[in-house]
């Protein structure tokens, strides 16, 4: 987020409550951040209270428990850009991240896990092994 949208950041202001209006809501929900100052707020902290969504924030100093979505929100940024500077709206965003999402798990093999997509890998690992 770029530092001009950060300081104007407000989760009163941003689209929580909306979201909370779908099916079932946010109730149970786990967010997970870093210990930024719109984190840690009293603001964000009422607002997500309401909304019955769980935090959880890493502990300060250790960068570990970011290192995956960090990783994967690079490689979704690097690959669905490619090269552009923005997009023509907030449709044509949202399409490029499901599509790039679709491919990540159902299509593109992942070397962590031996070649193959992770949803072959899930289903491979959640199927019983049948006796010969």
């Amino acid at each position: 987020m770029p530092a001009t949208c950060a300081r104007n950041w407000s989760p009163t202001r941003s689209r929580p409550r909306a979201s909370a209006r779908g099916a079932g809501g946010l109730r149970g929900a786990f967010f997970h951040s870093d210990n930024g100052a719109q984190y840690v707020s009293k603001e964000f902290a009422q607002v997500y209270g309401d909304l019955g969504v769980i935090r959880s924030r890493g502990a300060v100093g250790t960068s570990a428990d970011n290192a995956a979505a960090e990783s994967l929100n690079a490689t979704m940024k690097r690959e669905t850009l490619q090269g552009r500077q923005r997009w023509n709206g907030a449709y044509e965003a949202r399409l490029a991240v499901f599509r790039w999402a679709t491919r990540h798990h159902t299509r593109r093999r992942h070397s962590r896990l031996g070649q193959i997509s992770p949803i072959a890998y899930e289903q491979r690992s959640t199927t019983p092994a049948t006796a010969a």
